[in-house]
């Protein structure tokens, strides 16, 4: 394995070799999402008041930070991992178990990661892009990062049913909370872009790439750019239009 970070593709490089599959898997996503996803979103997003979802959201993502700790140890960012830690007791203890964020008002704020990250750090390379069956846009390291993940993450581990039960319930309750608080955009990729799964990879690849580059300088583009657009259509003037005029 390379030593140190792996070289991260340009931000117009695309690895995509199964894209015919990639593209079935993203249609049956899609029309799984129509069918059941986007409607129970809706409802839940609906009929539980915002507070009430934000508590659930925020004790799903508190139940996270210990796994960030592990990666944070991993990658050797022990003071990413101190945070983590901080922020996870402070939320735990003062915010009734996470349903408040006290750390946050307190600018204690969340050093997310992941395995994914983790092989990135140790020098794997991004691999191919994939869709995966319900999860969506991912690469072959990222995937096998998320088994990893989820195979050690000492929150599951640690609790046993009908505690773990509950932590499953948060989490997908987070899911369908962030997919109603992003409606208007996860629908208008779905199910209005001329081609929704080439928006989903760049927005995917750019976003994810962004994140493992940090503070080094990159060649971002913005991945919720329309890329049927034209980028000269700001600049053209109105033949008509009075030069003179205030």
């Amino acid at each position: 394995m390379a030593c140190g970070p792996a070289v991260l593709p340009g931000a117009s490089e695309i690895n995509d070799p199964t894209e015919d599959s990639n593209r079935a898997m993203f249609g049956l996503n899609v029309a799984v999402d129509r069918a059941l996803v986007r409607p129970v979103a809706i409802g839940y997003g609906t009929v539980v008041p915002e507070p009430v979802r934000d508590g659930i959201s925020n004790a799903s993502s508190n139940l996270n930070q210990p796994l960030y700790v592990v990666n944070n140890i991993l990658q050797l960012r022990l003071d990413d991992a101190l945070r983590n830690t901080f922020r996870f007791l402070m939320n735990s203890t003062f915010g009734l178990g996470g349903l408040l964020d006290p750390a946050a008002e307190a600018g204690l704020y969340a050093e997310e990661t992941d395995f994914g990250e983790t092989l990135h750090i140790w020098g794997a390379s991004e691999g191919a892009y994939v869709v995966l069956p319900l999860l969506g846009p991912s690469t072959s390291r990222d995937t096998a990062g998320f088994i990893v993940d989820t195979v050690m993450n000492p929150t599951r581990l640690a609790f046993a049913a009908p505690e773990s039960d509950y932590i499953s319930g948060a989490n997908a309750a987070n899911t369908l909370n962030t997919r109603y608080e992003l409606r208007d955009e996860i629908d208008r990729l779905y199910f209005e872009s001329a081609d929704g799964y080439a928006q989903a990879r760049l927005i995917y690849l750019q976003n994810r790439r962004y994140e493992l580059r940090g503070d080094q300088p990159t060649d971002y583009a913005d991945p919720y750019a329309d890329p049927y657009s034209d980028p000269y259509a700001d600049s053209y003037l109105d033949p008509y239009e009075d030069p003179y005029a205030q």
